[in-house]
């Protein structure tokens, strides 16, 4: 499938978000759609939308008429990779933004800094945004000074940034890659999760214990997490509950069906009036999803939206702009190494019967 060094690269590592580089602009840099020196260019499907950093990750939602991209900031730190993604410790955030697909590319700076989050510790991981109350929110997981993953969020007047943290992180919350959805009734729901260095497997019942570790092949597999915001964007309005994700016969999956069940990376987007749930399979490098009726699920697998693309992780966003829908994702063309990522987009297309068609990041 892969030459011996691609799968070098994706047999280091196991997970996804990350965050830093070079040093960044105090004001914001617009970056030009200039054409990327590589000889194997006309490889891959789409090209990265910046390459003066790395970034990964991207939560894309359209604000004010413009795309605001909300990614990891990805830089080598020294640290070996393992299956924990430690070598992914990442020390801030920077805001993409463009008017459409296609466009000049701004980015904003540093829109926060772990230095400036009271309670963090280490590895600022994929974050998410909304926007509700007349207010700018930026949610994130981190590590604390116990090196357990919670979520924070941040705010701000404007879409860019800079944010400014919370004290601490959201009560009740934990693990990684936190995805705020607003309903069409105007309730917001965040999906989380993420197993191995997400740390899913070590919650059950919504109590940590370190001695949890991966289920094993004929375990049940590890179920993603939902639970609706209250009105201040700021707290669960609700306990933290899980969500199923089911076969076409309402089975759930186990561990060992690696190809289709839940890993990292939640996703929600509504079409048509179904909920579609996708998410990464993580160390089968499948983007999924899964259909239902309520924003709880259960949701029932459909197929793969994304084909492994180059690099160990796999995190996207699904948006809908002018008509069009598109996937934002990211490979490693850059840089060819796990832990330096570039975010990319592509259009997505729907079948008539709201299936989802199955995209190719290689040509």
């Amino acid at each position: 499938m892969r030459s011996l060094n691609t799968l070098f690269i994706f047999s280091a590592s196991a997970l996804m978000c990350s965050c830093q580089s070079s040093a960044p602009s105090k004001t914001a840099e617009t970056v030009k759609d200039t054409a990327i020196t590589d000889s194997k260019e006309s490889h891959y499907l789409s090209q990265p939308l910046v390459k003066h950093i790395y970034t990964a990750d991207p939560s894309a939602h359209v604000f004010n008429g413009r795309i605001y991209i909300y990614p990891s900031h990805d830089t080598a730190t020294g640290i070996p990779e393992d299956d924990l993604g430690s070598h992914f410790d990442m020390k801030d955030f920077h805001i993409l933004s463009m008017d459409s697909v296609g466009g000049l590319v701004t980015d904003h700076g540093v829109a926060l800094d772990i230095k400036d989050i009271p309670w963090a510790h280490r590895q600022l991981w994929a974050p998410d945004a909304a926007f509700a109350n007349g207010t700018y929110y930026l949610y994130f997981p981190v590590k604390d000074n116990q090196d357990i993953f919670h979520i924070g969020v941040a705010t701000s007047n404007v879409p860019e940034g800079p944010f400014k943290a919370e004290k601490t992180p959201i009560p009740g919350s934990y693990s990684i890659d936190p995805c705020v959805f607003r309903d069409d009734d105007g309730k917001f729901y965040m999906y989380f999760g993420g197993i191995w260095g997400g740390q899913l497997q070590r919650w059950n019942n919504n109590k940590y214990d370190s001695t949890k570790g991966n289920r094993k092949a004929e375990e049940m597999a590890i179920l993603p997490r939902i639970a609706r915001l209250d009105a201040d964007m700021k707290h669960f309005a609700e306990p933290v509950k899980e969500i199923k994700l089911t076969d076409e016969k309402g089975n759930l999956y186990k561990e060992k069906d690696n190809d289709r069940r839940f890993f990292e990376a939640a996703w929600m987007h509504k079409y048509e009036g179904k909920y579609y749930f996708s998410y990464s399979t993580g160390d089968t490098h499948n983007l999924c999803y899964a259909i239902g009726d309520s924003p709880y699920g259960p949701f029932t697998y459909k197929g793969v939206i994304l084909k492994p693309v180059e690099g160990w992780t796999s995190h996207h966003s699904i948006i809908e702009k002018d008509g069009k829908w598109y996937l934002f994702y990211h490979d490693v063309q850059l840089s060819g190494k796990t832990y330096l990522r570039n975010v990319k987009v592509t259009e997505l297309h729907y079948n008539e019967d709201g299936s989802i068609q199955t995209i190719n990041p290689s040509k």
